[in-house]
């Protein structure tokens, strides 16, 4: 009993300090970023908009998104019956980018049905080309604002020389060392802002890039399984 009463005192008394020293951090954090100047708001702005980015790229860019079992064993199915406007209706329902490709080609080769299944993968291709073109789009959005970071994190800098430089030729001369110390610690800090936030987002671009690139390839790998199934069926009617 007495040990617990002596670790609850020490708790009780260790509590209080380790709140003020939490509290001194976050307000020595604060005091930092306000150092910074003004540019320090977009670039705040920027980081939040990466970091949604990033998350909504998590949530979407994956395999699940280009092709599923389930679709593929009832295209499968459809094609071997012949069944093409069934296929076209599977397609209609279901939001991979397999079926997004399967439905431009089904579409013309309904309307069409004495076209060669040159053509029919032409349209295929084509609307694999959109996606793929849609999905580097996108996450080039990331490498933009990566880019765009440390240039504005350069422009914090030379805000802060300026003031730096101003301060030189400022005849009062006992406000200067503060002034100056200022201006120098704004253009390291916008600096050191913007690195932090450009270079992560670089990282996540390039791994979102080959996560493209492999969705790509597994578009390209099932389309070319459901023409070719296609090609078959047609040729034994």
């Amino acid at each position: 009993m007495k040990l617990i009463l002596c670790a609850a005192s020490s708790l009780a008394f260790a509590s209080p300090a380790f709140s003020q020293e939490q509290t001194s951090r976050s307000t020595d954090l604060w005091q930092i970023i306000q150092s910074g100047g003004p540019v320090m708001y977009p670039l705040g702005a920027i980081s939040v908009l990466g970091l949604m980015l990033i998350l909504v790229y998590l949530m979407t860019l994956h395999r699940g998104a280009v092709v599923s079992n389930r679709y593929m064993q009832g295209a499968d199915a459809l094609i071997r019956k012949g069944d093409y406007l069934g296929l076209l209706a599977l397609s209609n329902r279901h939001n991979e980018a397999i079926a997004s490709v399967m439905e431009r080609a089904l579409n013309f080769l309904t309307k069409n049905p004495t076209s060669s299944m040159a053509e029919v993968r032409e349209i295929a291709q084509a609307e694999g080309m959109r996606l793929a073109s849609l999905w580097n789009q996108r996450i080039s959005y990331l490498a933009d604002i990566g880019s765009i970071a440390p240039m504005l994190g350069l422009l914090g800098t030379v805000l802060g020389m300026i003031t730096s430089f101003t301060v030189v030729a400022n005849d009062v001369v006992s406000s200067r060392p503060m002034l100056l110390a200022g201006g120098v610690a704004e253009a390291l800090i916008t600096t050191a802002a913007g690195l932090l936030i450009g270079i992560p987002l670089m990282a996540f671009y390039a791994f979102f890039r080959g996560r493209v690139q492999g969705m790509i390839s597994d578009l390209e790998a099932a389309s070319t399984v459901l023409l070719a199934h296609i090609s078959v069926s047609r040729s034994n009617d």
